[in-house]
């Protein structure tokens, strides 16, 4: 289950709309995050929160990976990178709005 939400998660990333059904679906994955609403969607039996350490530490990996798939189609050197910087962009602003249960109300 974890594999296909992770590849539903990039799909969605990439080919919807940022509006605010988008806003509210990351608010959504965000909250199945944090103890808020952890292992309650799904009755799944898990870690009771995943530690906002862990949501910032995700960045790193989930850009530096994926820029051999980005090159994997044979696009030019600039287009991979123009899509890689496409890419960290989304990612870091994924993980801003998955920060929002982390933070004390008022300082976000």
């Amino acid at each position: 289950m974890v594999r296909a939400r992770f590849g539903q998660g990039i799909a969605d990333l990439c080919q919807r709309p940022y509006d605010q059904a988008w806003l509210h679906y990351q608010h959504e994955i965000a909250l199945r995050h944090h103890r808020a609403k952890k292992n309650q969607t799904d009755g799944v039996h898990a870690v009771p929160i995943i530690h906002f350490r862990y949501m910032v530490a995700f960045i790193y990996p989930i850009t530096a990976t994926i820029r051999q798939f980005l090159a994997a189609k044979g696009h030019s050197a600039d287009e991979v990178e123009k899509m890689h910087q496409a890419w960290f962009k989304a990612v870091v602003l994924s993980v801003v709005l998955w920060s929002v249960p982390y933070v004390k109300e008022g300082d976000f």
